[in-house]
């Protein structure tokens, strides 16, 4: 039982279980459509995505504490076998992200030998030796739990398919997998996470959905939708987050795209009601991208007065950009500025959180503020 990926490129063989047909990788991989850059997936599709082309040397993306993660070829070839095993088990986009996530908490995404609880596990082929408890493999997943033998946790089909879980799974349910937990599909994919693994740090999963996005994007070879079409969002979308606060307050507020608009929605913890409204999203970016230290109010109007005035020639991915209706004196909408002509935002009541353009606002009165 395993995956063999012979390099970047190169088709890959799969076996999930002993007795199950070999997948070729071949038939998920198309060098063609590499790098197509189209709005393609979107969290909420129910189909799956595949690995397309080749597996990059590394890949570098901004979590939402504003901290750059790189990952190398190998901890790529990973992520493309739990991406892999999700396109064999027919996993919705949303629950290959989930496993995405966790494993780059739990692990950074490397197979994970323990031989303090395991001398034997050194022997196993590993990318690195962990000491939490007993737990081992991609996902750190606990022999002792349940979960499996310590063979069968260090082997990444294996402990994929365990985390994905469903009738399909190794363990049939206990210990509860994935798609064995009601209503994940519906959670926050932090939340979702949790609830399989049942961490003492429950926050920490949603830190990692930003590069969980980008390590999707960059092996599937599609663009994320986000509820959105390509003309909504006008066009394709940043490739690279900023360093620092700047690419954290963007890369918090993407985790709450396709959220709905909620007037008074959002706090410094995430959506209040449901959703957001526009201050709302910019007040929990910046707490969450700042780590608690910018504790914005929940209005445009005195948002407005906060951080230090730019020109609009000067303005940077990160800042916010206010609206107001010519002669109004006071803003009636914020967004955050990603590039070009585009922003984040919760526009209004009916619509939810998702990327849109500068031009959406034609006519109107315009601020940019940087907060730092």
């Amino acid at each position: 039982m395993g995956i063999k990926i012979l390099g970047a490129g190169v088709a890959a063989t799969v076996l999930l279980a002993p007795g199950a047909a070999v997948l070729g990788i071949a038939t998920l991989i198309s060098p063609a459509a590499a790098g197509s850059g189209s709005c393609l997936w979107d969290p909420e599709a129910t189909g799956s995505l595949g690995v397309t082309g080749t597996v990059p040397a590394s890949m570098s993306a901004v979590n939402t504490y504003g901290e750059t993660v790189t990952l190398d070829q190998q901890q790529l070839n990973r992520a493309a076998t739990i991406i892999a095993v999700g396109k064999a088990e027919a996993i919705p986009v949303r629950g290959q992200l989930i496993a995405i996530m966790t494993a780059l908490t739990e692990s950074s995404i490397r197979v994970l030998s323990n031989t303090s609880a395991y001398p034997g596990s050194a022997s196993i082929p590993n990318d690195g030796n962990g000491s939490d408890h007993d737990s081992v493999g991609l996902f750190q997943q606990r022999p002792a739990a349940g979960w499996g033998t310590v063979e069968n946790l260090m082997d990444p089909i294996w402990s994929s398919r365990a985390f994905y879980g469903g009738p399909d799974g190794p363990n049939h349910g206990s210990p509860r997998g994935l798609l064995d937990i009601d209503d994940w599909q519906t959670m926050d994919p932090g939340a979702a996470a949790q609830a399989v693994q049942v961490s003492a740090y429950p926050d920490r999963y949603a830190v990692n959905q930003p590069v969980a996005e980008k390590v999707l994007t960059t092996l599937s070879g599609a663009r994320l939708n986000n509820g959105v079409d390509c003309a909504q969002a006008g066009g394709d979308l940043p490739a690279e987050l900023p360093p620092g606060f700047p690419g954290a307050l963007i890369a918090a507020a993407m985790t709450q795209i396709g959220k709905p608009y909620v007037w008074g929605g959002g706090d410094f913890n995430g959506p209040t009601g449901g959703g957001f409204d526009c201050s709302g999203l910019v007040l929990y970016a910046a707490y969450q991208a700042s780590r608690g230290r910018i504790r914005l109010p929940h209005y445009t109007g005195d948002q407005i007065r906060l951080g230090q005035g730019i020109a609009w020639a000067d303005k940077q991915p990160g800042d916010l950009i206010f609206f107001s209706y010519p002669g109004a004196g006071r803003p009636h909408h914020v967004a955050i500025y990603i590039g070009g002509d585009k922003i984040l935002h919760a526009p209004r009541t009916g619509d939810h959180v998702r990327y849109g353009t500068v031009s959406e606002f034609a006519g109107e009165v315009i601020t940019v503020r940087r907060l730092d």
